[in-house]
């Protein structure tokens, strides 16, 4: 799977774990040169608090575009500060 904004690889595995319809990426797979953290939180009632990213390619920001949960509930433990993508991330094999 790949996830791709503004024409650059934000990240890319084959080994995402689907939740909700959403592929989350493991850590080490996210290109950290285009995520700078945001102050943006939500909680899900059964994931947890949810911190977000901003995404930044050629200096156009995709703000809050990716989430992570870095302590999640029990329930949720196989996403454990994996990220996912939204607001327009094109996430394809």
């Amino acid at each position: 799977m790949q996830a791709i904004w503004n024409g650059k690889v934000l990240a890319e595995s084959d080994a995402t774990v689907v939740v909700e319809g959403n592929h989350y990426f493991p850590p080490e797979s996210i290109h950290k040169q285009y995520f700078q953290p945001s102050d943006k939180h939500t909680t899900c009632p059964w994931k947890g608090r949810a911190s977000y990213y901003d995404v930044v390619v050629d200096g156009k920001v995709n703000k809050d575009a990716a989430w992570y949960y870095p302590d999640p509930k029990p329930a949720a433990k196989q996403i454990k500060d994996r990220v996912a993508f939204w607001k327009g991330v094109d996430v394809k094999p």
